[in-house]
C-alpha cells in the first residue's frame, strides 16, 4: 500500500511591488509541492497573515515600506514563528546576507531572475525539507546541507553574460524616465541589438516594462522602464 504524498509546502510572498508580488506568487505556485497561501505588501500585513495562517516558507523582499525585511524576520523569531525564508531581493550587501543567514534565511535569489532560478531554489529547499531521521555521520549531514547550495550560477539565456546584465540593469534603474535600446547600449558600451536582448530579458523576468515611444519621423521606438524605480534597493 503506497503512502499518501506529503502536503504541499505553504508559501507566503512578502513583496511591496504588486507586479513583482504577483510574479513571485505565480512562479511559486507553478512548482510542484508548493502552494501560495498569501501575499503581503508590507511588514504589518505579513505579521497579520502569519498570525492566522500556518506558513512553511516566506519569499521575503528585504526593503518594505514600513521596515526592513530582516527587522520583520527578527520580530517573527522573537514571537516564535519558525518558517524558513528565501530572500528575494536586489540587496547585495554581504553583511546583510550574513545577518539573514543567522536569522534563518536559507537561500538568496537576486532580482532580476527568471522562473527557472526560483524553481531550482524551491526544489532544493523541498529536497532539504524531505530529509528525515538520524544522520549516519558527518558525510550525510554535509549532503543534507549541500542540497540548499546551488553548485553553479543560474544559467542566463544563451549569449547573455551576468556582468553585462548587471550593467544594463544598473543603467535602467538609474533612469526613471526609461531608455531605448540605443540609449542603453550607448550608456553601457554595447550595440543597440545586444542591449535590446538584455532589456527584453528583464521584461521577460518581470523587472522591466516596454512601451512604444513615438517620435516625429519614422517608426516608434520601444522604451524600457524599470518597474521598481531607480532609488529603491529591492
Amino acid at each position: 500500500m503506497s503512502s499518501a504524498p506529503p502536503p504541499p509546502l505553504r508559501v507566503l510572498v512578502v513583496e511591496d511591488d504588486p507586479v513583482a508580488a504577483d510574479a513571485h506568487a505565480l512562479y511559486a505556485g507553478r512548482v510542484e509541492g508548493f502552494t501560495v497561501v498569501g501575499v503581503a505588501h508590507s511588514r504589518a500585513a505579513a505579521v497579520r497573515l502569519l498570525d492566522r495562517t500556518p506558513v512553511d516558507l516566506i519569499l521575503l523582499d528585504l526593503y518594505l515600506p514600513d521596515g526592513h525585511g530582516l527587522q520583520l524576520l527578527r520580530s517573527l523569531r522573537a514571537a516564535g514563528h519558525s518558517a524558513d525564508v528565501i530572500a528575494v531581493t536586489s540587496a547585495r550587501d554581504l553583511a546583510i546576507v550574513r545577518e539573514g543567514v543567522s536569522l534563518g534565511v536559507v537561500q538568496y535569489v537576486l532580482k532580476p531572475f527568471a522562473f527557472a532560478t526560483l524553481r531550482d531554489r524551491l526544489a532544493r529547499y523541498a529536497e532539504f525539507r524531505a530529509t528525515a531521521g538520524e544522520a549516519s555521520g558527518q558525510e550525510e549531514v554535509d549532503r543534507a546541507l549541500a542540497t540548499l547550495r546551488a553548485p553553479h550560477p543560474a544559467a542566463l539565456p544563451k549569449g547573455l553574460s551576468a556582468p553585462t546584465l548587471e550593467s544594463v540593469t544598473r543603467t535602467l534603474r538609474s533612469t526613471p524616465a526609461g531608455l531605448t535600446a540605443a540609449e542603453a547600449g550607448a550608456a553601457v558600451g554595447i550595440s543597440r541589438i545586444t542591449a535590446r536582448r538584455y532589456l527584453e530579458h528583464l521584461v521577460t523576468a518581470g523587472r522591466a516594462v516596454r512601451a512604444p515611444q513615438y517620435g516625429q519621423i519614422g517608426r516608434p521606438e520601444l522604451q524600457y522602464r524599470w518597474l521598481d524605480g531607480p532609488a529603491r534597493g529591492h
